[in-house]
């Protein structure tokens, strides 16, 4: 039986479905368990703020730096509202994007980025990752071969562990 990568196993998973790129912006939605409703992305760059305010949500994984802000519009503490899932591990893995899907998994927020790792469903591949820019990269770098195969016979190539030390 071959061994899936294709799991969540957290409870801050996110499946991110890339549909389309339009001026160069890798478009399309994300879920997690929490809405069955997606949440639209037009660019890799408002992806990290959209899974922030996530993250922040359900104070998980809990950030080791914080927003500051001074005067009025200081951030109420407390704790977050009700946090049930909605949609199950199941429905969650059965979205699909048209060009990629990749399941996010952020193990730590640290160091003011993130660290943890991502699965290309397509490929059934698992990477990890550093930071919010090495995840997005990674994105870019697997969209970039899907684009590229359009009349080539090359297998996409995500980066090995060993490959990415120097990164």
């Amino acid at each position: 039986m071959e061994k899936t990568e294709c799991y969540l196993g957290t409870p801050n998973g996110v499946v991110l479905c890339i549909d389309r790129m339009e001026d160069e912006k890798a478009r399309g939605r994300f879920y997690h368990s929490y809405s069955r409703e997606a949440t639209e992305i037009q660019s890799m760059d408002e992806l990290p703020f959209l899974m922030e305010e996530l993250y922040d949500f359900l104070r998980f994984p809990l950030a080791t730096t914080g927003r500051r802000t001074f005067g009025e519009g200081q951030r109420q503490g407390g704790l977050p509202g009700e946090r049930t899932k909605i949609m199950r591990d199941d429905e969650l893995l059965s979205k699909h994007g048209d060009l990629g899907t990749f399941i996010i998994r952020v193990q730590h927020r640290q160091n003011s980025s993130w660290q943890g790792r991502i699965t290309w469903m397509e490929k059934n591949k698992t990477v990890y990752f550093r930071s919010v820019w090495e995840m997005i990269k990674l994105v870019a770098g697997a969209l970039d071969t899907v684009s590229d195969q359009d009349g080539a016979t090359e297998e996409p190539h995500w980066p090995e562990e060993e490959e990415r030390q120097g990164l």
